[in-house]
């Protein structure tokens, strides 16, 4: 028998094996005596063999359409180690490509060489870049708390920006430096923006799978025509391995706030020509290291937390960067854009001084670009319009080299004079921030927007207001404390972390408290990963335990960290429904019931909180009503926003003289 047939799979893998939701799935199990038994996990979560999973579903006729590579990577996710895991599939991807290459990672286990031949083989039937990519993609999605990523989007919109920006030749070769390529997200998305005949890629990374990786999938990048790559494992702050080699364009999304980036042995590095980076500002490292790696009229564009631009420590650097016309632009970014997602990231970008008579001459000015409200509306998480988002960067940085033209609205070319003051503060929101009225055009589309909302809310409410809604009836009910002993659902608290970090660290998960959701719901810092704390998972009914902020809801997006006094239950799909549960729990007088004592500051146990006992089609009943009460509340919230706006609009309008009939 091969080490890799004994491979445990979930519910959740099952479903996806097979294109079905888990709800199928369940069904599945409860339906017939032939689904596979469990060989492992717990009753809430448990775990089945793949190879008799992969049998009855052939059986059953429910493989039709489904491909190899959703059997496959479960084999990977066995081999446990994320280093070891990447490093295979990296050695698959070269082997899909050249059968007979020889393994460039000899530290590989058997089992994962076994499972390199498999997926090569598997790729060559089945296509090698997209079985690559798919792996890929799984790979990330697995490890995603302790790697940091470019959204696609955004580095698609750093390549367009320096591809614009930079000066020279256009149609030669290109060469793109990264010296903290991760897996390549960057290098793909320029390689794929550029249309010139060849494209060079000097890149560095000192995680070794991430830089096997990236190797991998620069070279499916380059079927389409020559591409270079030249990617060194190393840390490229503390052992440049490039040093003297000069590109066209320079992209990077460091990490942010490493304090240990090598301050003392630094010191007299000769890359420091706007001075030495203080050791709490590491992101002016990376800016002055991409500066010199660039070649005449050569353009950087990196990615920065928005403390950088107006840190005290690092003034000195940032006055430097715009009196040598250097620092060209910073765009703000809307939150949701990268990691960590609650945050306003930005764009700095950087060009070198041009040579020759055609140059331009040195720059009097910089261009602040606020692009924050380019949030998609009517969602939950944080998220870009990323069409709108892009035109409207490009267009804006599209002025930079013409002083004639003047910025669209949300960016303005501010003098130096007035940058270099005693702050040298180049936040965008600072100088872009309008306090003038909203022009006719403007109001009237608050209008609009204003009697949609009336509309939404007219809805909801005739749909709540017909329902029969009885008082005084005795239904049963149950505790949280009962459902966890008999397995319904799991109970996990949130605790104080050691030290709270910025919000800066991409391996890290947002970080929720109590105070956050008393001001604004978004969670205020970041948690450092694998640091034992409660995590809520999509889909688990988050409960804050104390009066003041009492309320649960089910969480959606990506993990977010637990501070004291929140709570995640992660329910038995096949017992209780998360939106039923969580509309239950968040009743006001369920909290007060279950408080500890009168105050707005008490707390309220978690396991004293009621749940009615109804069977799982009642259940979703009710969940759809809890659903639909939620959606009132945001619109009740909404429309009042909307209203008190446009009363403060149309007061200073009118006590302005504007009445016009």
């Amino acid at each position: 028998m091969s080490t890799l047939d004994v491979v445990p799979v979930s519910l959740a893998e099952i479903a996806r094996i097979a294109g079905v939701g888990r709800a199928a799935v369940s069904n599945w199990r409860r339906r017939h005596d032939s689904f596979p038994s469990r060989i492992g996990g717990t009753d809430v979560s448990p775990q089945f063999s793949l190879a008799e999973v992969e049998q009855w579903l052939r059986d059953n006729g429910k493989l039709r359409n489904i491909g190899g590579k959703e059997l496959l990577w479960p084999r990977f996710e066995l081999l446990g180690s994320r280093n070891e895991s990447g490093l295979a599939l990296a050695e698959a991807a070269r082997r899909m490509r050249s059968p007979r290459a020889r393994i460039s990672h000899p530290e590989l286990s058997a089992q994962a060489r076994e499972l390199v031949a498999e997926a090569a083989k598997l790729g060559r039937a089945e296509g090698p870049r997209d079985t690559f990519e798919f792996l890929l993609q799984r790979w990330l999605e697995t490890h995603v708390r302790q790697l940091s990523t470019t959204p696609p989007p955004l580095a698609a919109l750093m390549s367009r920006i320096a591809l614009t920006v930079r000066l020279g030749p256009r149609d030669g070769a290109l060469t793109l430096f990264d010296p903290a390529c991760g897996t390549g997200h960057l290098a793909a998305a320029a390689a794929q923006e550029y249309a010139g005949p060849s494209f060079e890629l000097l890149g560095c990374e000192r995680d070794p799978a991430l830089a096997a990786l990236t190797s991998a999938r620069l070279d499916f990048v380059g079927d389409d025509r020559h591409i270079r790559t030249r990617i060194v494992t190393a840390d490229a702050l503390r052992e440049d391995p490039f040093t003297g080699a000069k590109a066209d364009i320079a992209l990077c999304n460091p990490p942010f706030n490493e304090r240990d980036w090598g301050y003392e042995e630094l010191a007299t590095d000769q890359r420091w020509t706007h001075g030495l980076p203080p050791r709490t500002e590491p992101e002016l490292a990376w800016v002055q290291h991409l500066l010199s790696h660039l070649k005449p009229g050569g353009v950087a564009v990196v990615v920065l937390p928005p403390a950088v631009a107006s840190r005290k420590a690092g003034r000195r650097i940032r006055g430097s960067l715009l009196r040598t016309g250097v620092l060209r632009a910073v765009v703000s970014l809307p939150p949701g854009s990268a990691q960590p997602h609650s945050v306003s990231l930005q764009l700095w970008v950087l060009r070198a001084a041009a040579d020759g008579p055609a140059a331009p001459p040195p720059s009097q000015d910089a261009l602040l670009v606020d692009a924050t409200g380019f949030a998609r509306p009517g969602t939950r998480e944080p998220s870009p319009d990323w069409d709108a988002l892009g035109s409207f960067v490009l267009t804006a940085l599209a002025t930079l080299d013409r002083p004639d033209e003047e910025p669209p609205e949300s960016a303005v070319r501010v003098p130096l004079l007035d940058l270099l003051d005693d702050e040298v503060d180049v936040t965008p929101g600072r100088y872009t921030a309008s306090v003038s009225e909203p022009s006719p055009k403007e109001l009237a589309k608050k209008w609009g927007e204003f009697g949609s909302l009336l509309t939404d809310l007219a809805d909801q409410a005739r749909y709540l207001s017909v329902l029969d809604v009885e008082t005084g009836t005795q239904q049963t009910t149950t505790t949280v404390g009962d459902l966890v002993k008999a397995g319904a659902l799991t109970l996990r608290a949130g605790q104080q972390p050691a030290e709270k970090t910025a919000p800066v660290s991409g391996n890290a998960v947002p970080l929720l408290t109590v105070a956050d959701l008393l001001l604004d719901g978004v969670p205020s810092g970041l948690l450092v990963t694998g640091s034992g704390h409660a995590v809520a998972e999509e889909g688990d009914v988050v409960v804050a335990g104390v009066i003041r902020a009492f309320r649960a809801w089910v969480h959606e997006g990506p993990p977010v960290a637990l501070g004291p006094q929140l709570y995640a239950l992660r329910v038995d799909p096949e017992k209780l429904d998360a939106h039923f549960l969580a509309g239950c729990l968040r009743a006001p007088a369920n909290g007060r019931q279950a408080g500890t004592h009168a105050s707005s500051s008490s707390r309220v146990d978690i396991r004293r909180l009621q749940v009615l006992q109804l069977p799982l089609e009642r259940q979703a009943v009710y969940a759809e009503t809890f659903r639909r009460i939620r959606a009132f509340e945001a619109l009740v919230a909404r429309a009042g926003n909307a209203g008190i706006g446009l009363v403060s609009d149309m007061s200073d309008r009118l006590a302005a003289g504007g009445l016009t009939t």
